[in-house]
């Protein structure tokens, strides 16, 4: 992407903030490291580096106990909003990274940024989600076998928020060049 075109995303600036969401497989840290790189000003926010800043005591977001599990999801939602917000205070356009699989876990992105979030849902299905995730090292992979109930989740929780980007038949290029050029209008929540 040439630098001019750059500049004229209307993502870039600040003035959104880019939430990157989908099942395991999705393509979402590929996708959201690209659309970070391609715009001028922004910064790259991972929920799961968020979520494994807790060494002493870390429950994965399906672990047990279950409700320490749901603290700690809480927890890393509120820090990315927090972070997001002082990203986009300096000028830049955060695009986080992470699942966010029901309503009451969007809200609190809603209601930290109101109209300047955008909202993309990569969604190729649950078997892209399952190929894509073999292809990755051993070490890589995500053991997950609830596509379907995630996607419903998601659909039933969301489904007029945000952009669905079905992105099955595009490499993460293309998807890239969609969401820089498409997500201020398409994705807005």
């Amino acid at each position: 992407m040439s630098a001019a075109r750059l500049a004229s995303s209307r993502l870039d600036g600040g003035r959104a903030c880019l939430l990157v969401t989908g099942a395991p497989g999705a393509g979402k840290t590929t996708v959201a490291q690209s659309v970070a790189r391609s715009l001028s000003r922004s910064a790259l926010i991972s929920g799961d580096a968020v979520a494994r800043m807790v060494v002493g005591g870390y429950v994965w977001p399906l672990g047990d106990p279950p409700r320490e599990a749901a603290r700690q999801v809480r927890l890393v939602n509120d820090n990315l909003c927090s972070l997001a917000g002082n990203f986009i205070d300096a000028g830049f356009t955060p695009v986080i990274d992470w699942i966010v699989p029901d309503a009451d876990r969007l809200e609190v992105y809603r209601a930290q940024f109101g109209s300047r979030l955008r909202l993309v849902v990569l969604d190729p299905g649950a078997e892209a989600c399952v190929a894509r995730n073999l292809q990755r090292p051993a070490v890589e992979q995500f053991a997950f076998d609830g596509h379907a109930q995630l996607r419903a989740s998601m659909w039933d929780g969301f489904r007029s928020l945000g952009w669905w980007l079905d992105s099955s038949g595009l490499d993460a290029e293309s998807t890239t060049r969609r969401i820089v050029d498409q997500a201020y209008e398409r994705a807005a929540c």
